[in-house]
C-alpha cells in the first residue's frame, strides 16, 4: 500500500546518435516498508540505439510489452503527488518523466550532507552509500530500479530523525 514517504528509481535507455541522451525505461516507486508499489517498463517514444542491459537490466522485450509513457508518467505523478518522494539522485528520475515536485517534499540521498561525509563525496554514488553506510551491495551486476528505491528508502528511514533535524534546523 502507498504510504506518505515513497522512493523511486527509473532505469534510462540511450537514443539519438551513439544512445547519449536518455529516456524512461522502467519506473519503480517503493512504500516506506520498501514494498514495490509500482513497477512498469515503458514503451520507447523514439527509437532505441542503447539499451544499457549491463547497467539498465532493460532490455527490448522488456520495452515492447511496456506501457505507454504518458500512462507511466500520470500514474507516477498521481501517486507521489502530495508525498515525501525519496531517490538518489532523484532529479534525474523527474526530469525523464517530465515532472516536477516540491522541493520540500524531496529526499535526495546524493545530496544528503551526512551521507557525502560518509562517503567523501560530493556526489556519493547509491552503490557506495548502500555498502559504505548499510552494508549492502547493490548494483553489483544489473541495475533494479525496485532495489535502488529500497536503499534509498532504507537510507532515508535509517537517518529520517537527522535528515529531518536539520531541515528544520534551515
Amino acid at each position: 500500500r502507498v504510504t506518505k514517504v515513497i522512493a523511486m528509481d527509473c532505469e534510462f535507455v540511450g537514443v539519438g546518435e551513439d544512445g547519449v541522451e536518455s529516456i524512461l525505461a522502467r519506473a519503480s516507486l517503493v512504500n516506506s516498508h520498501g514494498h514495490c508499489v509500482y513497477d512498469k517498463f515503458v514503451k520507447a517514444t523514439e527509437p532505441v540505439t542503447d539499451y544499457r542491459t549491463a547497467v539498465s537490466g532493460v532490455r527490448e522485450e522488456d520495452m515492447l510489452r511496456g506501457e505507454e509513457f504518458s500512462v507511466v508518467q500520470q500514474e507516477v505523478a498521481d501517486l507521489i503527488k502530495g508525498k515525501l518522494l525519496v531517490g538518489h539522485a532523484i532529479m534525474n528520475d523527474l526530469k525523464v518523466l517530465f515532472l516536477g515536485h516540491p522541493k520540500k517534499m524531496i529526499r535526495d540521498t546524493a545530496r544528503f550532507k551526512l551521507f557525502k561525509k560518509a562517503c567523501g563525496s560530493q556526489r556519493p554514488s547509491l552503490k557506495k552509500l548502500s555498502d559504505k553506510v548499510l552494508k549492502v551491495k547493490v548494483q553489483t551486476g544489473e541495475h533494479s530500479s525496485i532495489e535502488d528505491a529500497q536503499a534509498a528508502m532504507r537510507l532515508y528511514t535509517m537517518y529520517r530523525q537527522k535528515w529531518e533535524k536539520e531541515i528544520k534546523m534551515k
